[in-house]
């Protein structure tokens, strides 16, 4: 989820297609999609009027049928359990896509933690993976998202970071302390998309290291 300070789009009606448990208390939740869109934008999402949208990054690629949400289950939160309810042919309301967050064909890094990860697989999936870096942190094995369609399409340009578990083919740490151990980052442009944390530190970090802050992108999820 995201934080806007644009003006509240409207919501639409949109009937649920699928909705989908990945990974425990992750889910996937999808509609058809009847307009069209640029990868990396966000929706707004609610399931009644009685309380504010939510914003949400699609994790589909713009040229599918359908529009489809990556989110996890905040017990203590009035949204996301029920989302998570929603069975195909329920009603869920949506806005139509927008935000600046986009992706290009143009040389960059993407990096990301948790659900963060959900604009970046809009991207691929929307032909955009050429020329493309993915970092990707979590805290556990089973919160690196898409990891078999992405480390299919990035190859070596496909890396993953767990700070609280280990595996072979992993970068043990958070991915900033992969980050600080880099000196020099090559002229690109860098899209981050996770945590206030995460973002503030790795902007932070890359302005430090010589990246002009016109090249640095960022998305904030709460």
């Amino acid at each position: 989820m995201t934080q806007s300070r644009k003006k509240e789009p409207p919501l639409h009606k949109q009937t649920i297609t699928n909705n989908e448990e990945i990974s425990p208390g992750v889910h996937v939740i999808s509609y058809y999609r009847n307009k069209a869109f640029f990868p990396g934008q966000v929706v707004k999402i609610a399931v009644d009027n009685t309380q504010p949208p939510r914003i949400y990054s699609i994790c589909s690629g713009n040229q599918e049928d359908e529009i489809r949400i990556l989110f996890n289950i905040k017990e203590d939160g009035y949204l996301t359990p029920k989302l998570a309810a929603l069975i195909p042919g329920d009603v869920l309301l949506a806005s139509d896509p927008y935000g600046g967050f986009i992706g290009t064909k143009e040389a960059a890094w993407w990096i990301a933690t948790g659900t963060g990860i959900a604009p970046f697989y809009s991207m691929l999936r929307s032909g955009l993976g050429d020329n493309k870096k993915l970092i990707h942190g979590a805290a556990y094995l089973n919160q690196f998202f898409f990891e078999d369609d992405l480390e299919w399409a990035l190859d070596k340009n496909y890396l993953r970071c767990c700070s609280r578990e280990s595996s072979c083919d992993v970068v043990p740490g958070r991915v900033t302390d992969y980050l600080a151990g880099i000196e020099n980052f090559p002229e690109v442009s860098y899209y981050l998309c996770g945590k206030a944390l995460m973002v503030v530190e790795v902007r932070d970090l890359l302005i430090e290291r010589g990246v002009p802050y016109e090249k640095i992108l960022a998305e904030i999820y709460f």
